[in-house]
């Protein structure tokens, strides 16, 4: 039987990418291996986030040329986002690769293995297909927990952001097929799915019928064997108080909302084409916290944008302070090429974006220090994933908040298990707790 193995780089989506080629290529007769060395099909998911992954990536696909060497049979593809971006050149840079798989074409792997195998010539489908959201099945790798895509691409090009032009307009998969997909998932022993979307609050609206997250989110509600629901990512300018009010009265959607704001500056919102303005914004956190009990905020945010002043960084600082995120994801400002940021006038100097970022993470980790140390001496319901990689006697579970609680390894307890956790001691990243 031949072997594969699949690298797979960058975000959420391309991990549940991956689990759909896996199942093709089972389907057509290949199992996994765990060396790569010892594959017949090399599968490269990429990410183009930024031109740091692209590097990191062709030096891979450098390492794996001598594998032809030893076995003149392997294939060699690259699928996702860097496929796409950089389609004309792949062949080019790198000879050896046989197949280029663009975004939108991960259903016709099987097919472009058979043409390689036929004609031994360089096989290549990048075409952005926005007509129909083509449905895949996955090999799911988790035990308890699964990947569910209910969208793909994005209609925001903010300015600073390469993912429109690689996974192209917004698409939306049919609630039927997502409702089957969880129930089936539950019935398999799933129990908690994350709905994954480039931007989840602008599901439905290629529908044109009215539909929208929070319809979805309400025809999820109550499926068998389905504790928790997560979701990815959010985006202000779409979401609304209807949608608010369906994850509120959800009976296993999360408390945790991550909604990236990217800047407390309007005027570098407008810069970065995000459509909202930091009023609007926090005018939605205080719905969400009203109508959801014990949320769990976090956010993305970018540091050094083209123009961006001291005064405009001072109100991102001033920002953390009102909003009090659980969390934050900061970001310097990195060029990435075929993106209008990219070539803004008033870049800001490398050393001023570290300064600013460490001033930023100084505010936030002093902020999810207070916050995580007010949980101590309460219990949360956690769902336990296993050792955590430090220690094998020390486990770990995380919240519905999808807050981090380690806690000492005890027979009785298995993956998968939904326990009930003391929190002990609260640290800036992590809780330290005791099963019950």
């Amino acid at each position: 039987m031949k072997r594969y193995y699949i690298f797979t780089y960058g975000c959420q989506m391309n991990e549940a990418d991956s689990e759909r080629l896996a199942f093709q290529l089972e389907e057509a007769g290949y199992e996994a291996t765990d060396d790569f060395n010892d594959a017949d099909l090399i599968i490269l998911n990429t990410c183009c986030v930024r031109e740091t992954a692209e590097s990191k990536i062709y030096g891979r696909i450098g390492e794996l040329k001598h594998l032809k060497t030893k076995n003149k049979d392997l294939i060699l593809a690259i699928t996702g986002c860097m496929a796409q971006k950089n389609q004309a050149d792949m062949f080019k840079r790198a000879p050896h690769i046989d197949i280029v798989l663009g975004t939108h074409n991960l259903r016709h792997i099987n097919e472009m293995i058979a043409e390689v195998q036929r004609t031994h010539k360089h096989q290549m489908a990048v075409e952005l297909d926005n007509t129909e959201y083509h449905e895949m099945e996955a090999k799911v790798k988790g035990s308890f927990a699964a990947w569910v895509p209910i969208m793909n691409g994005c209609n925001k090009f903010c300015t600073y952001c390469i993912v429109p032009h690689v996974r192209g307009r917004e698409i939306s998969r049919p609630i039927d097929a997502i409702v089957e997909d969880v129930k089936k998932l539950g019935a398999s022993g799933i129990k908690e799915v994350t709905l994954l979307g480039q931007n989840v609050n602008s599901y439905g609206l290629d529908f044109k019928d009215g539909t929208h997250f929070g319809n979805l989110i309400d025809a999820l509600d109550g499926i068998p064997g389905i504790e928790r629901i997560r979701y990815m990512t959010s985006h202000p300018q779409d979401m609304n108080r209807e949608m608010i009010e369906a994850l509120g009265r959800s009976s296993n959607v999360v408390t945790q909302l991550h909604l990236p704001i990217q800047s407390g500056s309007d005027r570098i919102l407008k810069k970065m084409n995000r459509h909202y303005t930091v009023e609007h914004y926090k005018e939605l956190v205080a719905y969400c916290r009203q109508q959801i009990p014990g949320l769990v905020l976090t956010t993305d945010l970018i540091v050094g944008f083209p123009g961006e002043t001291e005064e405009n960084f001072q109100d991102t600082l001033q920002l953390l302070k009102d909003v009090r995120y659980d969390m934050a994801y900061t970001f310097i400002f990195s060029k990435r090429s075929g993106t209008p940021a990219a070539t803004m006038e008033d870049q800001v100097p490398e050393e001023v974006k570290r300064v600013r970022l460490q001033a930023l993470m100084d505010v936030q980790n002093e902020i999810s220090l207070e916050l995580n140390k007010a949980m101590e001496g309460q219990v949360y319901d956690i769902i336990v994933e296993g050792p955590s990689r430090n220690d094998e006697n020390v486990w770990f579970g995380r919240t519905s908040g999808n807050k981090m609680v380690l806690f000492p390894k005890e027979d009785r307890l298995h993956v998968g298990d939904t326990v009930q956790a003391r929190i002990d001691k609260g640290q800036t990243w992590i809780l330290y707790g005791t099963v019950l």
